[in-house]
């Protein structure tokens, strides 16, 4: 073997080994150099809440979102709140495994009790951070501003205890003539005192749409540094024998105006943006899929 072959062949052996070692390191260095997304955009599963684990886990893997918001409820509920040790951790393996989360629950939580203390306690174990509360209603029989002040008391005490378990709760806007937090200003007034990191808002822009009009943007300024959430869902106006009624479609193809994502891309806000699907025509099985990724692929549309 001459001099020549043996520098030729160590030559060789090193650019092996160098290549190698880039190889392998490439997709951690293209990793690094390509930011995660701002937002995790995610999805309520209340449409598909009669699926397992699995296969839950086996649509949001298909259709592309980043996990999901669990309604964690006896009413429309995947999960029954006296069953959450048991069923919360399999839904959260099951997501964890194609590399997908459990972000929100959804709760009945309106006050501290033993099963809401449960119910949260293993969120929290879990390492779940958000949850939504559930609601409470206007009833003629009470003044209004003595409503907004039992729930303002109700949610200081569970500001306390999130911040305990290191949770943020999150109060849905609901459009309705009864709803508590329809008007979003009685919202700011139950919330203005608390810290947001325990307590927020789920800012579900159809509904602030329907009850905002044309002053939604007032609304969504004011409750911005306050989210926990952003609710994502779209509808229009339709005349019907009752009168002009809201009737939810697919995203991108009704009043909602895609300037709230402009102004929310120009926020400093970064929590997840979550799709809701309440529209009738939504379907089941395929049709229920393709009508989930036309929704996907308009809000990254607009995010773009």
């Amino acid at each position: 073997m001459n001099t020549t072959s043996q520098i030729t062949r160590r030559d060789f052996v090193a650019r092996t080994a160098l290549a190698s070692a880039i190889t392998a390191i490439a997709p951690s260095l293209a990793r690094a150099e390509s930011p995660a997304p701002r937002f995790k955009i995610i999805a309520f599963s209340k449409p598909f809440a009669k699926l397992g684990p699995e296969e839950t886990a086996d649509l949001v893997a298909d259709v592309g979102w980043d996990g999901i918001e669990c309604p964690v409820r006896a009413k429309a509920g995947q999960i029954a709140p006296e069953r959450v040790e048991e069923d919360l951790p399999k839904m959260v393996e099951a997501l964890k495994k194609r590399g997908k989360e459990v972000t929100i629950i959804t709760t009945e939580i309106t006050q501290l009790d033993p099963l809401a203390e449960k119910v949260l306690r293993t969120a929290a174990k879990l390492g779940i951070k958000k949850y939504r509360f559930g609601f409470v209603k206007y009833t003629a029989d009470k003044p209004v501003p003595e409503t907004v002040k039992e729930v303002g008391a109700a949610l200081k005490d569970l500001a306390a205890f999130n911040r305990e378990l290191g949770l943020q709760g999150g109060w849905q806007n609901h459009s309705g003539a009864d709803m508590v937090g329809a008007p979003l200003w009685d919202i700011w007034t139950m919330i203005k005192d608390l810290d947001p990191r325990d307590i927020g808002v789920c800012f579900d822009i159809g509904h602030a749409t329907i009850e905002g009009g044309l002053s939604w943007p007032i609304q969504a300024r004011l409750l911005e540094p306050r989210y926990t959430a952003v609710f994502l869902k779209d509808f229009r106006w339709e005349k019907t024998a009752k009168g002009w009624e809201p009737v939810w479609c697919n995203f991108g193809e009704g009043t909602v105006h895609q300037s709230f994502l402009t102004h929310l891309k120009a926020s400093s806000y970064t929590g997840p943006l979550c799709q809701h699907h309440e529209y009738k025509t939504l379907g089941t099985g395929p049709e229920m899929i393709a009508n989930f990724k036309k929704d996907f692929a308009k809000l990254q549309e607009w995010l773009a």
